[in-house]
């Protein structure tokens, strides 16, 4: 099975490159498709002066900031691969747990894959309060949808890609999270979960989820809950 890899980006020029070279190193990507979601900061002009060097990636550019779930959804549009995982640009998540996230599907258990920043595996010791809200909304989902999750808003996320094509998503911000979730969870569709390495970066490095998108996770599990 081809395995590709979607990087939305958003101004990130100072971890763009590194987390480029760092899916490469791992050297199980077929094709990284790179959407870069009207970066303003020199992210889209780095991107097209260093993506020639890489054979593997396919970039595609927003005229204007629409949001993650946006630049994913044009991710899954143009991906080829079999399997496709979503990768966030600014180093949060460690390309090395691929082999692990990989396996469930690759053994015939899973047709969805998780990674879990709250199974045991390494992680740096910071932001609390971002963690509680975490647990908060991966409970919530598992009351909605019965359900045994960690962490449902993990970036982490490896998709048999005729699922994801199969499945209307229409989120254009960071409730792509919940929405893919809920969806796939009302279609029993296999999940399983395994631990990754997480190093969270703090407000004042970047981080841009907030308070504002923990409230739209909220409407949108409830939500497709009861829609489709």
């Amino acid at each position: 099975m081809s395995f590709g890899v979607i990087i939305p980006v958003y101004n990130e020029v100072a971890t763009i490159e590194e987390i480029i070279r760092r899916v490469v190193a791992v050297g199980l990507a077929d094709e990284i498709v790179i959407v870069d979601d009207g970066s303003t900061d020199g992210t889209r002009e780095l991107l097209q002066k260093i993506s020639p060097s890489y054979p593997q990636i396919k970039l595609f550019l927003h005229d204007q900031n629409q949001g993650k779930g946006s630049a994913v959804r044009t991710g899954i549009k143009y991906s080829t691969s079999d399997l496709v995982i979503i990768q966030d640009a600014d180093l949060e998540y460690d390309p090395r747990d691929y082999a692990a996230i990989l396996k469930p599907i690759e053994e015939g258990m899973a047709d969805v894959v998780y990674g879990s920043r709250f199974l045991g595996g390494p992680r740096r010791s910071t932001m609390f309060w971002h963690l509680v809200a975490n647990k908060l909304l991966t409970l919530m989902t598992n009351l909605l949808y019965n359900s045994i999750l960690s962490d449902m808003e993990t970036g982490y996320k490896l998709f048999r890609r005729e699922i994801l094509v199969d499945i209307p998503l229409k989120s254009k911000r960071f409730n792509f999270e919940p929405e893919i979730t809920a969806k796939l969870l009302k279609r029993k569709i296999r999940i399983f979960e395994v631990p990754i390495t997480f190093n969270p970066r703090e407000y004042s490095e970047g981080k841009k989820i907030g308070l504002k998108d923990a409230f739209e996770a909220v409407w949108t599990l409830a939500k497709y809950r009861f829609i489709d």
